[in-house]
């Protein structure tokens, strides 16, 4: 009872004054972040924030060097979120109700047609941006030493990328949705059977049925709307985590400056030099930013608040913006899906389309077990590359011979979609797309 003598109740008219206040400070454990205390604090105890350390080096700040290419790609996640959100409200997963609602939504509902567009174009620029923001990390060396298995992350959210922009693709439930899916379902039937089974177990699973019908459409719906982008949420969360607990982004060493405050004489001549010194630091130092030179160089390294978190609602605001502009074009509707009228060629969606192509050539090999070599061979990248120098550092020239392997690699795939998408014809013959353009006309 000690603790209580001499503490005098408030009247009700201090309370309710002061409850306002009490009220925001239930919400929010610190003051605004006008100075370095509470800047780290923000951090501390926000769980939005939690993912961010209390400083960031100035490197990670650079638009040269990181392209603001992964921030860009979580935003397309978000919007891919939200705008899929507000979808569900008007979609239905039937077979006789989807191909109306899209046909509803293009004529008469011009805020569900904008949501509809602005969902299929940032799947599209996600697909696109994964890849790039892959291939900066691989430039930059940004996948060595402590940050190995984060790149095991990064390449499990490409393959997730890809699936569920793949899920999505059935759901307008038109010719084009209608095929795509069942091109790239059957390109799924070339994995080996089971024994013992006379049809394809792998197709199986994925149509929920022999054919591309309702099974089908609710199996997608699902994993379109639930279990992939719960997956991929936690994934994304996990590599955000990551990049934080493995000292940030990947940056050149620091440049240290000399300590002016200590001559060091050498031995060995009688010049003096002033090398700089090792030092440590408390925790409340770094906070407070009262600490001295240390090895990893505190001077380089500025609040999370608002710094980082300026840049990333810049790129966040930039990526809206363009993905608002994309959606004044619509996203394509053809006519409702006939399984008895299939277009020819058929074609799976642009971004398989250098898988189809490799199937054209062998079923086996270019459907199953390259495209597995291929996944499995970037997994193993940090582990295979022993050559310990370049890391932070675009095109390093300790990485002449890795750098253009990659590119080579990029490069071809691109090919492939380039040759999947305009010079494939009937019955997947080679065409000349010019030829075919005056043909036309």
């Amino acid at each position: 009872m000690a603790e209580f003598k001499g503490k005098k109740r408030e009247s009700w008219g201090e309370y309710l004054a002061n409850l306002p206040s009490l009220f925001v400070r239930s919400i929010f454990r610190h003051n605004y972040p006008n100075n370095d205390v509470d800047r780290s604090e923000i951090v501390f105890k926000n769980f939005f924030l939690h993912f961010h350390p209390v400083k960031c080096h100035k490197h990670s700040l650079d638009p040269f060097y990181t392209l603001g290419l992964g921030t860009i790609t979580a935003s397309l996640f978000l919007l891919l979120t939200f705008t899929g959100v507000v979808l569900m409200f008007f979609y239905i997963p039937a077979e006789d109700r989807a191909y109306d609602i899209m046909k509803d939504w293009q004529d008469t509902t011009p805020f569900a047609m904008m949501y509809r567009n602005m969902h299929r174009w940032s799947a599209h620029l996600m697909v696109l941006f994964v890849f790039l923001h892959m291939s900066r990390v691989f430039y930059t060396g940004s996948y060595k030493g402590m940050r190995r298995f984060n790149w095991v992350i990064g390449v499990s959210l490409m393959v997730l990328t890809l699936i569920l922009s793949f899920t999505g693709y059935l759901l307008p439930w038109d010719q084009l949705a209608f095929w795509a899916i069942t091109v790239g379902t059957n390109i799924a039937g070339y994995v080996p059977n089971l024994p013992g089974f006379e049809y394809n177990v792998n197709r199986v699973m994925l149509l929920a049925s022999t054919i591309v019908g309702q099974d089908a459409l609710i199996r997608f719906y699902v994993l379109h709307v639930a279990l992939l982008p719960l997956i991929t949420g936690v994934l994304i969360g996990v590599h955000f985590w990551r990049i934080r607990k493995d000292g940030g982004l990947s940056r050149p060493p620091d440049k240290f400056r000399p300590d002016p405050y200590r001559v060091v004489q050498r031995s060995d001549t009688k010049e003096s030099f002033a090398p700089g010194v090792k030092r440590t630091y408390g925790l409340m130092e770094l906070v407070r930013g009262t600490c001295p030179t240390v090895d990893k160089g505190p001077y380089n390294f500025v609040f999370t608040w608002p710094h980082l978190l300026r840049a990333e609602l810049l790129v966040f605001l930039l990526t809206t913006a363009v993905v608002l502009l994309l959606s004044f074009i619509d996203a394509p509707l053809e006519e409702p899906a006939n399984p008895s009228k299939p277009p020819n060629p058929s074609k799976a969606p642009w971004y398989f389309l250098g898988l189809q192509e490799m199937v054209a050539y062998n079923a086996f090999w270019g459907g199953v077990a390259i495209p597995s070599f291929i996944v499995l061979g970037l997994m193993a990248i940090p582990y295979l590359d022993r050559n310990p120098h370049g890391e932070g550092y675009w095109f390093h020239r300790s990485r002449y011979l890795a750098i253009f392997l990659y590119t080579a690699f990029m490069t071809w795939q691109g090919l492939l979609i380039v040759i999947g998408t305009y010079f494939r014809g009937a019955n997947w013959g080679w065409i000349w797309p010019w030829t075919e353009s005056f043909a036309r006309h």
